[in-house]
This record gives structure tokens, sequence and C-alpha cells, in this order.
């Protein structure tokens, strides 16, 4: 069999070798970190839940076999090399040696295949990833070779923490997952150890004495407060209880004033893996929303620079399409929709619109995206769109949004790094299934768009997978299925003296391995 070793890792790891040696010349041992965590987590055990609370917990408990740089480029972490069929159906991990889990049981080959069949029942984008594994084999302790049943493009993307965690064997073989104690105490091989959980207080992680990285980690205790008003946790970091906020933690509109005070950081990086994209859902299926001009108007009513320099203070990016352009195989070169309101009063007029009344679900996540759907109902009803607002509480405009209850709805997706793993789930029609806000649920259809992104998943090598992914970005932007708002930046606001927080693409969840402070 005839396989390549990838040379960007030779190159990434090299870099990575160059940069742990440079901080770690830097980093001060000692010290315990302070962050905010909202809202709090409704569990720890990372097979289990997967909600973005408990990714960035549990992301500093649990490892994946590789983590990600800004670029996306796969680096070491469990496993420390990899190589891939020139066919693209045969990947090869080498497993690090001398990796124990949080109780001393060694991490082995035996627990990757474990964990890939663990997540298969358990993890819904693992089960999609690894729907693609023909077979996986362990030639020895520390190889593991997944064999594809055809290419599959984004393979070497699905083994970051949040998507692919590695489950301990020896505590969940044999047991009802869903009920087995350790979900209470969860155990992984990373950097820190769970220690306590006071609900509705903090969660405390502690330090793993035992961990693989030489030197790492550099901090002794991480405390995740659980703070649930918006502006007490502003507070909490004005006073110096915190000295972290992860993206989110704060109003939008809080930002510019936190950002301004004396040795505080600021940085929107360490979420392009998850490319987080904002849109409206249009429902395809009945009323004004099912005629694309309809759908077209909407795009050239909205003002998005004024959302994204007023609402979102200057972050972020207005969006072109159905992918963000930190995606894999992003193009800008589609059809074009700038603020035109005389534009969209022609196509609703083309679309025989006669003012139905179409309603319109903020996403109730706070003040930031009140604000925003206040302005899109304000952009509508000027091009003679009759908006009705409805509001609700987040379990309302789930239910509403997997029921296919509304017209225009407010939400943002993450992407995944690749068009297969976090793109195509919105706009394929077998993703048409009630019961699920985070599918296709505007209820597009169309077969052309099927068969690219069926084709886009599977052509080898990437040159293929860019021409198909063109095509289907050009036909998503014409059919307006969804209206696109912004590529959304959440910034990460920080007392300076915390260093080296944010290292990889998927920055918190992963980045106390690597954090320290400077006393």
């Amino acid at each position: 069999m005839q396989t390549r070793t990838l040379t960007g890792f030779i190159a990434t790891f090299g870099l990575a070798t160059l940069v742990t040696a440079t901080a770690l010349a830097q980093g001060k041992p000692g010290g315990v970190a302070n962050a905010i965590i909202q809202p709090e987590p409704p569990g720890l055990m990372l097979g289990l839940v997967q909600n973005g609370p408990t990714q960035m917990v549990s992301g500093n408990i649990y490892e994946g076999l590789l983590r990600y740089d800004a670029k996306l480029n796969p680096m070491p972490s469990l496993a420390e090399s990899w190589t891939i069929s020139d066919d693209g159906k045969v990947y090869t991990f080498k497993l690090k040696q001398g990796v124990t889990w949080h109780d001393g049981k060694p991490f082995t080959a035996a627990d990757v295949v474990f964990s890939t069949e663990f997540l298969k029942q358990t993890h819904p984008r693992a089960r999609a990833n690894m729907a693609q594994v023909d077979k996986v084999e362990t030639p020895d302790d520390h190889t593991v070779v997944f064999t594809l049943k055809q290419p599959f493009g984004p393979f070497i993307g699905v083994f970051e923490v949040g998507s692919m965690p590695m489950i301990p064997k020896h505590i969940y073989d044999g047991t009802d997952y869903k009920t087995n104690p350790a979900n209470n105490t969860p155990v992984g091989t990373g950097p820190f150890m769970f220690k306590e959980w006071q609900k509705g207080s903090f969660i405390k992680l502690v330090k793993n004495p035992n961990y693989h990285v030489k030197g790492k980690p550099l901090l002794d205790e991480i405390y995740w407060h659980v703070v649930p008003d918006a502006a007490a946790r502003a507070v909490a970091f004005e006073t110096g209880k915190v000295d972290i906020l992860p993206g989110g933690s704060v109003e939008n509109f809080d930002v510019p004033r936190l950002s301004k005070l004396k040795d505080v950081c600021v940085t929107g990086k360490g979420w392009e893996f998850f490319s987080p994209l904002s849109w409206l859902w249009l429902n395809n299926r009945q009323g004004p929303t099912a005629n694309k001009q309809f759908r077209q108007a909407v795009m050239y009513a909205m003002d998005r620079d004024f959302a994204k320099n007023v609402i979102w203070n200057g972050l972020g990016n207005v969006a072109t399409g159905p992918a963000s352009s930190s995606v894999r195989f992003y193009t800008d070169d589609v059809p074009k929709y700038p603020y035109d309101p005389a534009k969209a009063k022609a196509l609703l007029k083309e679309a025989g619109y006669k003012g139905e009344k179409v309603r319109l679900l903020p996403l109730p996540y706070g003040e930031t995206w009140q604000r925003w759907a206040e302005a899109v109902r304000q952009n509508l009803q000027d091009v003679g769109i009759n908006v009705e607002m409805v509001a609700t509480d987040v379990p309302g405009w789930t239910q509403k949004t997997a029921e296919w209850d509304y017209d225009i709805a407010f939400t943002y997706l993450y992407q995944y790094g690749d068009p297969a793993l976090g793109v195509a789930r919105t706009y394929v029609s077998s993703q048409i299934q009630k019961g699920s806000p985070w599918n296709n649920v505007e209820g597009y259809s169309n077969a052309a768009v099927d068969q690219l992104f069926a084709d886009g998943a599977n052509a080898f090598p990437d040159p293929k997978r860019k021409d198909i992914y063109a095509k289907v970005q050009k036909t998503l932007v014409e059919d307006v299925p969804v209206a696109w708002l912004l590529e959304l930046e959440f910034p990460t606001i920080t007392r300076c003296k915390v260093k080296d927080l944010v290292t990889t693409a998927i920055g918190v969840n992963d980045g106390f391995r690597d954090a320290w402070i400077d006393k």
C-alpha cells in the first residue's frame, strides 16, 4: 500500500516544538486561573454532552488525537504522527507512548477503537464522520488504522477534542453510558483533572501532575465561575474576581468599555475551527418566504454593515454566503447583496407580496441579539414587509425552530472548518428532519445541491473539492435558502498577565494546556 506522510505535519511539528519550547522558557509555573463559564454546562462528560460550555471546560480534561492551528493544519496531540494513503482511504495514526488516564491507567489503541464505537452512539457529529469508516484496526498498542469506505476529504479534520474526544475503555466498557457514575467525575488524559463542582457557583479543575507533555501545564488550578447575569459577569471582571472572559461572556456593548481597562488584552482568535456564521432561517415551505424573490428581497433589505459596526462593535465580517471565510474552499465569487432598499422593494413587487404578516423570531441569547432583531425588523418594515416580532425564551425558540413554527428566525451555527462537516447539513435535503434546530430547518431542497455536496465530501484530492464547492456556493447564494448575516467574532477578554491562552483554532477550549500567569 502506497502512503504519503503529511509534509505539512513535519513543518508544523517543528514549528509547534519551537513555539512550545519558547513558551516553556518564558512561562512561569504556578497560579490559579479564574474564568467565566456561561451558561453553566449541563454536564462535563464530553462523549455525552457537546454544547459550547461543556466543550469549553471539558476540552481541558479530555483530548483528541489531534489539535489544529489557526489555519486548521493538524498538530500532534495523542497521536504524534500520521500518514494518509495515496487513494485517500487509509489513515494510520502513531499514538504517543507513556500517556495515562487521570486514574493512572495507560492510554492505548484499544481506547481509540472503543471511543469510535462509543461516539457513534452518543455524538451526532462523530456519528456522521465515522459513518465513512469501513474498519478500525490496531496492529499494536500504539498504532490505529482507519480504513474508509471511500475517500472523505475532511477526515483529517475530525479528531479535535470536541468532535472526537478519547473515552477511557476501562471505565465505560460494558456499562450503561448515560448512567455511569464516572459521568459526574470525568476522567480524561488532558492537562487538567476534574476536582469539584458546586452547582450554580463554580467548577474546579486541578493540574494533571502526570501529563504527557513535559513541563505542562503551568497553572495549578482553574476555577470556572458560574455567574448567570451578564452585568454581574462584567462586574466580576472589573473587580478582579475573574481574569478571563471567554467569547460570549458579556454583552457586546460592554466589550469596548472592558477592553479599555488598564492591563486588559482582547483577541478574536481561537474560533477558526468553529467559524460561527449567523443567518436568518427563512421558511422555504410556505408563506411569502417560500418565494425566492422574497428571500432575495430580504437580503437586499438588511443593512448588515450597520449590524456589524454598531450592534457588534466592528467585530466579525459581513457574510457572503453559506461558508465562513475561514472555512476550507470558501469563495467570494458569488452573487452580491449590498444594502439596497429600492432593489428589495422591486423584488417584493415581482414576488407578488401583498403585505402578509411575517413572524420574526429573535434568538433569546441576551440584549445584543434582541437589538439585532429590532434592527432587522426595522429594515424589513422600511421596504414594506409586515413583520410581527415573536418573543420567546431558549426552550421556546428551540421548539419553534425544530417544529418549523416560524417564518423568519435568527440563528448561528458552527461550521467546523470544512463544508462537509458543518455547512452541508444546513442545505442537503436528507437533513430535513423535524425535531432538531441544527440541520436543514428552512426546508430547502435542490437535487443538484445534494449531489454537489455528496461529490465534494468524497472527492480526492483537494483541488477537486475546491471546484465542486465553488459551484455549490454560487447556486446557494442565488437561491437564498437562508439570509446570511455575519461571520461572528466572539472576543476573549483577559488580564494581560494571562499568557498563551489562545494557541489553537479552538482557543480557550483547549488553551489552558499552554496558559500561564505572569505574576
